[in-house]
């Protein structure tokens, strides 16, 4: 079977590398001139199916109000002229209640647990080395109304065996011995000690020389224009170079996915949410973190990657554009300085932003379409890293005709409704 994979980030070369393994003949499309360039370029670098929730929940939309009022605070909502923009908001606060927030996240942590071991069995067989760690994550609280709203959570993680360990203040300091010199609050955190770190874009450029070796062909600096319409589904990817047929199609564009499907009539509820990192060395190892520390009052995600530290979170809403904010830069760096002083050095920092595909409702769309040869494997929002094995693998057995390890019913487009 002859795949194209339209995307090469890392969930595009993740899914071409299990392809390729299972025996499929891949070609990988992006317009950049190498492997995660965009959204896989600079993310948070944690991997942490326990904490794959959706950003819509109970209590979300009032304190979207404050956020959006804090200098500091981790969302901006920048209005554009867009209804689609508008859609997904609505769509998005629909899904703002108990019962729908347990749905979702109950759709979510079992590809991520499935991504995660996936990744360590891909490890094991490859040797592949990409500045991981296997040290867990500290979700961090500076407010005891904080901690003690953990609950919806934790059952769900009994539900789903993810282990995990609840710490007060001191056992937070032994997790991680730098927050020791933390000049701040903190009552205490929730641990997940099964939780990994690493370098994405690192990842991505390594599997990619992996899957060369086992046949998949890149083509780069190839921009897709549109997918061609034939019998009975697509015939062809029209690009700049020309048309590129396969027997198969696999769109995983991230937040660009819905303006190549549009045309075609399928209507995926992915929209842009900007993200921002900042990248900077060590130059404390003694105050610097050990893994991810998340910090709940901004939302920001602390890790570490060998010889460096990764900032990263906020969100802005407002369409495609990725302008740097001086004030996200600012929120990232309090949070940094809050929770780890003295660690990194500033002065040799990287400000980076990139646009995370996000559904309304926080499950990535995976499965296929109402054309026959046409898949999607999009809108993994902030857990593109966590989910990219186990989504790679999936699509693998989808195409394949092979039965999957766990079950991607309710991860299908058809949970909006269309096809």
């Amino acid at each position: 079977m002859k795949v194209a994979v339209l995307g090469g980030g890392v969930i595009g070369v993740t899914t071409a590398y299990y392809l390729a393994k299972a025996g499929a003949e891949v070609t990988v499309i992006d317009r950049q001139d190498g492997v995660a360039l965009e959204t896989s370029f600079a993310n948070a670098g944690e991997i942490s199916p326990g904490y794959a929730s959706p950003w819509a929940g109970p209590g979300v939309p009032v304190k979207a109000i404050f956020w959006m009022l804090d200098r500091y605070g981790p969302l901006v909502v920048r209005p554009q002229f867009d209804p689609m923009m508008w859609r997904w908001m609505l769509q998005m606060l629909r899904n703002c209640t108990s019962h729908r927030y347990a749905i979702n996240k109950s759709r979510m942590v079992p590809i991520a647990e499935y991504s995660r071991d996936s990744l360590r069995a891909l490890r094991s067989e490859t040797g592949i080395a990409y500045d991981h760690r296997s040290q867990g994550t500290l979700q961090l609280f500076r407010k005891q109304s904080q901690l003690d709203h953990i609950g919806d959570d934790v059952e769900i993680l009994k539900r789903y065996g993810v282990p995990f360990e609840v710490l007060d203040r001191e056992s937070c300091i032994k997790a991680e011995p730098g927050l020791a010199f933390s000049p701040v609050t903190f009552v205490g955190g929730l641990r997940l000690p099964e939780d990994e770190t690493g370098d994405c874009h690192l990842f991505t450029q390594r599997l990619k020389t992996i899957a060369e070796q086992i046949g998949v062909r890149f083509l780069f600096n190839t921009t897709i224009e549109r997918l061609a319409m034939g019998a009975p589904g697509i015939e062809s990817v029209i690009t700049n170079v020309g048309p590129i047929t396969a027997d198969a199609y696999v769109v995983a564009l991230g937040s660009f996915s819905p303006l190549l499907l549009r045309p075609l009539g399928i209507d995926i509820p992915v929209y842009p949410v900007k993200g921002y990192s900042l990248t900077l060395p060590v130059v404390d190892e003694a105050r610097a973190p050990q893994s991810t520390v998340m910090d709940e009052s901004f939302k920001v995600a602390i890790t570490r990657l060998g010889s460096r530290i990764r900032v990263g979170g906020t969100a802005e809403v407002g369409g495609y554009g990725i302008r740097l904010s001086l004030s996200r830069r600012m929120t990232l760096e309090r949070s940094l300085r809050d929770l780890f002083p003295d660690s990194g050095d500033f002065k040799q920092e990287l400000f980076w932003s990139g646009l995370r595909p996000m559904t309304p409702d926080g499950p990535p769309i995976i499965g296929k379409t109402r054309y026959a040869n046409l898949y999607l494997n999009t809108g993994h929002g902030t857990l593109g890293w966590t989910m990219a094995c186990g989504a790679g693998r999936v699509m693998t057995d989808l195409l394949l005709q092979r039965k999957a390890e766990i079950s991607t019913d309710e991860l299908t487009l058809d949970r909006y409704g269309s096809g």
